[in-house]
C-alpha cells in the first residue's frame, strides 16, 4: 500500500510540473508567435520566397525571445514563491523535498531548451543569481549540469569548466540531503569534473579535468586536486618522496 501511495504521489507531482512547464513555455513562446504573425502579415505584398525568408528570420528571432522570456519567468517564479533551498535532511515527499524537486525542474526547463546559448556570457551568471546562487564578479560558467543553485556560492573570477557537474544534494537511505557548495575566488573547476555536496574549494584552487570531488571535501587555497576520487596533488607528491 505504501509503495502504491508513493507511486501515485510521484505521478501527481510529475503531472503538476508538466502543467507548470506548459504554462511557462507557452507564455515564453507567445511574444515570438506574435512576431511571426506580424512578419507574415506585413509581407503580404512580397513574393512567396521573400515572405518565407523573412518569416524564417522571425522564427529564429522568436527562439531567442523565448529563451530570454523563459529565463525571466522561471527566475521571477522562484523569487515570488520564495523557492530557496535550505541545508538539511529531508524525508521523501516532505515539503522540503518537494520544493527541491520543483526548483530543479524549473532549472531543467531552461537547461534543456536554451541554456547552451548563454554559457560563457554574463547571462549565465544572471540566470544563476535569479535561481538564488551567490555569484561573484566576472565568473565564467561553461556548464549547464548544475542543480540546487540557491545552495551554491561562487567567488569572483571563478571558472566552471565545460560539462562539469556541481550539485548540492545526495540521496542516502531514502532521504534527501542538502548541503552548500562553496567555490572560492579565481578557483577553476575543470572540464567534466564533478563537485558533490558539502565541498568547499579555496581561493585560487584547481579541480582538474575529470576529477570527482567527494562529499564534504575541503580544498585549501591554491590547492590542486585530481583523480577519482579526487585527492591532493601536494599530498601525493609528498607521499612519493617518502
Amino acid at each position: 500500500m505504501k509503495t502504491l501511495l508513493i507511486a501515485l504521489g510521484q505521478l501527481l507531482l510529475t503531472f503538476s510540473l508538466y502543467v507548470i512547464a506548459i504554462l511557462l513555455i507557452g507564455l515564453s513562446i507567445f511574444p515570438g508567435g506574435l512576431l511571426c504573425r506580424y512578419a507574415w502579415m506585413q509581407t503580404v505584398d512580397l513574393n512567396i520566397g521573400m515572405r518565407i525568408l523573412l518569416l524564417s528570420f522571425a522564427v529564429s528571432a522568436s527562439y531567442f525571445i523565448y529563451g530570454f522570456s523563459i529565463i525571466l519567468l522561471v527566475g521571477v517564479l522562484r523569487i515570488i514563491f520564495r523557492l530557496n533551498l535550505k541545508e538539511g535532511d529531508y524525508r521523501l515527499f516532505s515539503f522540503g523535498s518537494i520544493k527541491w524537486f520543483v526548483v530543479n525542474s524549473l532549472y531543467y526547463i531552461v537547461s534543456v531548451t536554451f541554456m547552451d546559448f548563454i554559457l560563457l556570457t554574463p547571462l549565465a551568471s544572471f540566470f544563476y543569481r535569479l535561481m538564488g546562487a551567490k555569484v561573484g564578479r566576472n565568473v565564467q560558467i561553461n556548464s549547464k549540469f548544475g542543480a540546487d543553485l540557491s545552495l551554491l556560492e561562487i567567488g569572483d573570477e571563478a571558472v566552471i569548466g565545460g560539462h562539469s557537474t556541481v550539485i548540492c544534494h545526495s540521496f542516502e537511505r531514502g532521504r534527501l540531503i542538502l548541503k552548500k557548495v562553496k567555490i572560492g575566488k579565481r578557483a577553476i573547476i575543470g572540464l567534466n569534473s564533478v563537485i558533490l555536496p558539502g565541498c568547499e574549494i579555496g581561493d585560487g584552487a584547481l579541480v582538474s579535468a575529470g576529477a570527482v570531488l567527494g562529499k564534504n571535501t575541503k580544498i585549501e587555497p591554491r590547492g590542486v586536486y585530481f583523480g577519482i576520487p579526487a585527492h591532493s596533488a601536494k599530498e601525493r607528491h609528498e607521499e612519493g618522496k617518502q
